[in-house]
């Protein structure tokens, strides 16, 4: 049987077996919400408040007291309670999500992600817009599948909406303190209440600090990973009339911690055997093999920031520098008692400047400084309604993006960089060196350029959605948006302050030369990246002007009230792409195009023993066309270099669950699991090698067989006056890949973390104190693997983390 058969079985057995469950003796009558019944979580996924459990959509939501329990303060740490999710790092610090295995490996800061990310409803559309403090939040939702319909940027993964505690109408005030190691010191707190008749506030404020590193340098003194983020929400709501509510928000964070350093464990087929290798690098590779997070290392200070001729060197610490502003107006006015009129105004505005050593090794192989600017404005205008058998709602939505995004690299001590100068330094007599570059100049070319992009986005779209409630039992809801995405594209590698005319002007012309014929020279600042169609180095440009039509067709059964069961046919897409690389051909800039992705999916949701478990799971399958990935690209120069590019074809299948015991009024447990099959079909591209080879059946990048977590939450009144609580919560994912070719080096192996609280209350919840702690078992893993043409290096995920907290209420 064809793995497609199979797949159809399954899909009709689970259909099967949800229409028995509807009938099965364990269910009960619908019975008010108790102590000892799974809390009743209200969300937004569908833009208007329902419960959780009556969507026919895969959705894991979280209070923000749960957040708080688990000690959640990133993006990153919700992977510990919705397993589906994980966040990687590239080499250049920009994260990589990933859903239900759908992700993309970019390293650039101006990319869109698969999983959308919303902080009310807004999208931050772009990763690096969430490497901020996470504050005051009131829940999290996880929609998982294409969002197309709904929410302002497409995607294909889902997404992820993080809502933030509104202004309260009566006087609110918190604080919490922290303290734990690393000399770790944080801060969160919030005031909120009314100003005046139908105007309320709120500001909510948080500082993460911890000034000891947790990487040590395996040949100095020296450490890395501080950690350094402010964060600050001023948030307005106003209801001038009683048909008309305005929600503001100011949201301001600056991150100034240590960027993460690379763990060298190997070379790339390239360089492996290289004799230009920099003395000692094999010797240290082979005997520094890092078996613990903290083992790591980089270039020394002295080294990198000592020019070298006309190679300019990069000072300054390893750190982040950024600033994230966002600005928030939504106006919501009533038409009647049935339709409302809303407005969603917001200004994003990221600046990034970083400096950071991906060497892997105290050798100068790669060192980054990068500048980055985002400036992201969108309006969103619809109308919803409803009647007594429909709720309905239209719009428009309008986002324009402008975006730099630039680095300066440094890699002196690369064996490519080597290989260029061996070449430069024998042509030095020939008719290529015009420019008559002497010996010592052709030794300390190629240690520094600067790639850069300027890219401009516009997104337009209409869209309508609309739930028809047939009759008591089934629901039909429908969605369709329409968009129009336009990116103008000008970038290029470039010389920086003369540092690269000897190679490119007397190796890179001579290398060129045979097919291409006598190439003009380049003068101080400009680009070096060739365009084989003009012969010539010179700016790459292009435009990508795109349109596509998602839609999502679901139809919900409710046999019983108690239990839910709903199967959906879903388009999603995601915007195309131009990546900025380290580009010595124009095809390396060149655009990868949109991708589209066509999901099935059916489910249940089902209330259990007297609504005490709350069982949910779903089967998915997805047919992916043109997935964007980032590949490696045939280079006559330097064998492989990366690109973007489209794969034709593949596919993702897989069973997601989550359970919810409420096994007494103290005690819950939640459980999360996400069996995954991915696969590329049919495609031909090339190896690290730069050899033409199959990936047909590798499975995509950061995508586990298996991702599961366990939680268990304990709250319970010791007396009137006293209570303790606990929370614990274990996560594991089997083995996955960075790579499509399976190096074993590229091979991130299973693992497992283990988070953890413990502490006391008062019973009227005015004050707590508790213990916490996160990696308890201290495991060494890797979330990441990635190239830097050189050196293979892994990132690891941080050591075991712990503290204490202590919170004030009023």
């Amino acid at each position: 049987m064809t793995k497609m058969h199979t797949l159809r079985a399954v899909l009709a057995m689970s259909v099967s077996a949800a229409a028995m469950a509807a009938h099965a003796p364990a269910l009960a009558q619908t019975a008010p919400e108790d102590d000892n019944t799974v809390e009743t979580l209200v969300v937004t996924a569908q833009r208007r408040e329902e419960t959780a459990n009556t969507i026919g959509m895969a959705i894991q939501a979280f209070r923000g007291e749960q957040m708080r329990e688990l000690h959640v303060t990133t993006v990153k740490d919700l992977a510990s309670v919705v397993p589906s999710f994980s966040v990687s790092q590239s080499y250049q610090g920009v994260p990589t999500y990933t859903l239900r295995g759908i992700g993309f490996n970019t390293i650039n800061l101006s990319a869109t992600s698969t999983v959308g990310t919303y902080v009310d409803e807004v999208a931050y559309a772009y990763p690096m817009m969430n490497t901020g403090p996470l504050m005051d939040l009131e829940r999290v939702e996880v929609l998982k599948g294409p969002q197309g319909t709904l929410y302002g940027r497409n995607t294909t993964a889902g997404l992820i909406d993080f809502v933030t505690n509104k202004p309260t109408n009566s006087f609110e005030a918190g604080l919490t303190a922290e303290v734990g190691n690393y000399k770790t010191h944080n801060f969160e707190g919030f005031v909120s209440g009314p100003l005046a008749e139908g105007v309320q506030a709120r500001l909510a404020f948080r500082t993460d600090d911890s000034d000891e590193g947790w990487q040590r340098s395996n040949t100095r003194g020296e450490k890395l990973g501080e950690i350094h983020r402010y964060g600050v929400r001023a948030s307005l709501a106003l209801q001038p009339t009683e048909a008309l509510s305005i929600d503001a928000s100011l949201t301001l964070w600056r991150n100034k911690s240590d960027t993460v350093a690379a763990q060298g464990i190997g070379f790339t087929p390239a360089t492996a055997a290289s004799p230009f290798n920099a003395a000692g690098l094999t010797s240290y590779i082979a005997t520094h093999m890092p078996t613990d997070a903290t083992q790591a290392d980089w270039a020394p200070y002295a080294r990198r920031a000592t020019d070298i001729g006309t190679g300019l060197g990069i000072g300054g610490p390893l750190r982040e520098n950024n600033d994230f502003t966002g600005v928030k107006v939504k106006v919501a006015y009533d038409i009647g008692e049935h339709m409302r009129l809303v407005s969603l105004t917001n200004y994003n505005e990221l600046t990034r400047d970083a400096t950071f050593d991906w060497s892997g090794a105290p050798y100068e192989i790669l060192v980054q400084k990068a500048a980055g600017h985002i400036e992201s404005i969108a309006e969103e205008l619809h109308l919803e309604g409803e009647t007594d058998t429909v709720n309905w709602l239209v719009g428009l939505y309008y986002g324009q993006d402008t975006l730099l995004d630039s680095n300066r690299t440094m890699l002196g001590d690369n064996a490519n960089v080597g290989t260029i100068r061996f070449y430069t330094n024998s042509l030095l007599l020939s008719p290529f060196n015009s420019g008559g570059y002497t010996a010592l100049q052709a030794s300390q070319a190629f240690r520094t350029y600067r790639d850069q992009g300027d890219i401009d986005v516009t997104t337009q779209s209409v869209f309508a959605n609309a739930d028809w409630r047939l009759n008591d039992q089934f629901k039909l809801t429908a969605g369709l948006r329409y968009t129009k995405d336009k990116q103008d594209y000008a970038g290029c590698s470039r010389d920086f302050n003369g540092n690269m005319l000897p190679n490119v002007n007397i190796t890179n012309r001579f290398l060129f030369f045979a097919a291409h014929g006598l190439v003009a020279p380049i003068s101080q600042g400009q680009c070096n990246t060739f365009n084989p169609t003009t012969h010539s180095f010179g700016l790459v440009t292009s435009t990508m002007d795109e349109d596509n039509f998602a839609w999502r067709l679901a139809l919900n059964w409710t046999p019983d009230p108690n239990l839910l069961v709903y199967g959906s046919v879903s388009r999603g897409a995601k915007a195309g792409v131009t990546p900025i690389n380290a580009a010595n051909i124009s095809t390396q800039n060149a655009p990868a195009t949109q991708e589209l992705l066509l999901a099935y999916e059916v489910g249940l949701k089902a209330a259990l023993f007297e609504h005490r478990v709350q069982a949910n799971a779903s089967l998915f399958y997805y047919d992916y066309e043109d997935k964007q990935l980032s590949v490696y690209f045939a280079d006559p120069i330097y064998t492989a270099l990366a690109r973007l590019a489209n794969v034709p074809k593949s596919m993702a299948y897989g069973l997601d669950g989550d359970v919810t015991w409420r096994i007494n009024s103290d005690f819950t447990a939640i459980a999360s699991g996400t069996w995954l099959h991915t696969e590329v079909q049919d495609y031909v591209g090339i190896n690290s090698a730069g050899k033409p080879a199959s990936f047909d059946g590798a499975p995509f990048l950061y995508s586990p067989k298996f991702q599961g977590s366990l939680t268990l939450l304990y709250k319970h009144d010791l007396n009137d006056k006293l209570g303790i609580q606990a929370a614990v919560n274990g996560r594991y994912q089997s083995k996955s890949h960075a790579d499509l070719e399976g190096n074993p080096l590229f091979a991130i192996p299973e693992y497992g973390l283990l988070n953890a609280s413990l502490g006391l209350h008062s019973s009227d919840d005015r004050w707590e104190v508790s213990l916490w702690g996160r990696n308890l078992t201290d495991e060494y893993y890797w979330s990441a693997v990635s190239s830097n043409a050189n050196v293979v290096v892994r990132f690891p995920g941080q050591t075991r983390t712990f503290g204490a907290s202590f919170t004030v209420k009023y």
